[in-house]
């Protein structure tokens, strides 16, 4: 377990050098700790497994095929190493790359545009959630997961408790977070959770995450960009 005052050490998979070296500048100049680096998919797999960093950053598309190798990385590392945070970057808004990324467990997940790496502070707090176990996605990204969404006006179905469970929710935070954040047990997190996917009509079928479309559709009436 890392100790609480030790920086997060972060495995970092990216083909291009210069960017590769850029990244890793700004992370250990945001106090974070590169453990390992790489500019195979392959090779990035094998060192991260190797060193158990807390989150790994990793580009999608990277060799050895220059195709979804990174985010196949992605995967694996997230079925063998559950504890890790993995972010992964794309020169492209891919929706079904995200969506196969989430999976059933969005926690300590994200997924964000390369062009955010230049806005340092938002680059380096996505990291952060990340390791922490919450989720950061790109905005773009988000707004190409919506698809077809209940309307906001069913978000005035829940109970003020509900709501606050979704707040949370929305923040990034796994059940455990929510629990903690507002004074409940699990358990009552999880009913809470299974009443807002009844209440919002979201069922498990379709591919689809309830968990995030839930969250994304809070967070879209909340900033109200939903008619």
């Amino acid at each position: 377990m890392r100790a609480t005052d030790a920086p997060l050490r972060v495995s970092l998979g990216e083909d291009d050098v210069l960017l590769r070296e850029g990244i890793g500048r700004i992370l250990t100049g945001a106090g974070l700790d590169v453990v390992a680096s790489s500019g195979d998919a392959e090779e990035f797999l094998r060192r991260t497994l190797a060193v158990r960093p807390d989150v790994a950053v990793v580009d999608i598309r990277m060799p050895p095929r220059e195709e979804d190798d990174g985010l196949v990385a992605a995967l694996e590392l997230r079925r063998r190493l559950p504890g890790t945070g993995v972010l992964v970057l794309s020169q492209y808004c891919e929706r079904t790359f995200a969506l196969y990324l989430i999976g059933d467990r969005p926690e300590g997940v994200g997924y964000l545009l390369k062009e955010r790496v230049g806005d340092v502070a938002t680059f380096v707090d996505a990291v952060r959630a990340v390791a922490a176990g919450g989720s950061a996605l790109d905005p773009e990204v988000v707004g190409r997961m919506l698809g077809r969404r209940p309307s906001a006006d069913a978000l005035r179905m829940l109970t003020p408790r509900e709501r606050g469970v979704l707040a949370e929710v929305a923040d990034g935070k796994s059940n455990a977070g929510v629990a903690d954040a507002l004074f409940l047990s699990q358990a009552a997190v999880e009913k809470h959770v299974t009443s807002i996917f009844r209440k919002l009509g979201m069922t498990p079928a379709g591919g689809r995450h309830r968990r995030v479309d839930a969250a994304l559709l809070f967070v879209r009436q909340r900033d109200g960009r939903d008619s």
